[in-house]
């Protein structure tokens, strides 16, 4: 049975925000003022920032990475992933600023993206808390015709979200913000592909309360929202996997993928079939993770919501 999500303990929300005000401005003026490879040389301190100062995002880490080998995750391991992190933060800035020149993007499947734009139907880009979601900018000339809207929590990161819109004032026209209760996220949403935009939603986090299902995933059961997967199939819009993975330096792979031209959900086999949609997106989450676990960045328990022994009734 499909049922809102609740905490295992602390849940991912509940984490304070990393850095702050303060910190964020500094790492911007920096940025900006001194450019990309200067603003690199703080990255160092700020991994062991986090590695020293914040356990849970470092244990977190550790737990995921030795998850994925099979063995105990080495401390160099772990400080090569919060590097990674840190490292996507920054880039965020020049990102937002269209100063894209720094960046060497490899593209794959931007023709099978642009084969299915239809004004009258939009298409929901579907990605997940790997590497970045801003690398969508620096496509060849421009977005041109892509109409991006971005599901995005603005309260849960409210530093975070001051910093976007500082360097990027039209953000706020095309965020679709999260923190709104359940229905009125799915109308905003469906309200944007019905105009044709490109709805960009991140699939691999359930906030608090949000309908979820348990699917299997690394090994083990863990929890999946299931609103992107329920809205594509209301407004009946196209699916594309979209990842913009880091691969080091100044190099990112942003990949479309076509995952559903169309989602259809029985009312007979409605939870099964949602439950079957949800695993093969978990399925090719997971081959990306291991091949590359770096860019993994949801740094808390994700399987702290699922029970194994209580199939889909997550722990209270």
């Amino acid at each position: 049975m499909i049922e809102p999500g609740r905490s295992a303990g602390v849940h991912w929300s509940d984490r304070p925000e990393g850095g702050g005000r303060f910190a964020l401005w500094l790492l911007r003026t920096i940025a900006l003022r001194g450019g990309r490879r200067l603003a690199r040389l703080i990255l160092h301190p700020v991994t062991w920032y986090f590695y020293l100062r914040r356990a849970h995002e470092r244990e977190a880490s550790r737990a995921f990475l030795s998850r994925v080998w099979g063995r105990p995750a080495r401390p160099r391991e772990v400080l090569r992933h919060l590097h990674a992190y840190a490292a996507t933060t920054l880039d965020r800035v020049f990102l937002l600023t269209d100063r894209h020149r720094p960046f060497e993007v490899r593209v794959e499947g931007l023709d099978a993206l642009r084969a299915r734009l239809d004004p009258r139907r939009g298409i929901l880009l579907l990605g997940a808390h790997l590497g970045s979601f801003e690398v969508l900018r620096a496509l060849p000339h421009g977005r041109g015709d892509l109409d991006v809207r971005v599901v995005l929590d603005t309260r849960k990161t409210p530093a975070m979200t001051e910093l976007l819109h500082g360097l990027d004032p039209d953000l706020a026209r095309r965020v679709i913000d999260a923190s709104r209760p359940g229905p009125e996220l799915v109308f905003a949403m469906d309200r944007a592909l019905r105009q044709g935009a490109l709805v960009a939603v991140l699939g691999d986090r359930a906030r608090p309360h949000e309908q979820t299902v348990a699917v299997d995933f690394l090994g083990a059961p863990a929890r999946f929202p299931t609103a992107p997967f329920l809205v594509a199939a209301l407004v009946k819009v196209p699916v594309i996997l979209c990842l913009g993975l880091y691969r080091g330096g100044a190099r990112y792979d942003l990949s479309f993928e076509p995952f559903a031209d169309a989602l259809t959900l029985t009312r007979e086999r409605r939870e099964d079939e949602l439950r079957e949609v949800v695993q093969r997106y978990a399925r090719r989450l997971e081959a990306v993770v291991r091949e590359d676990p770096y860019n993994w960045f949801n740094f808390y328990d994700f399987w702290a919501d699922a029970d194994p022994d209580a199939g889909d009734h997550p722990r209270s």
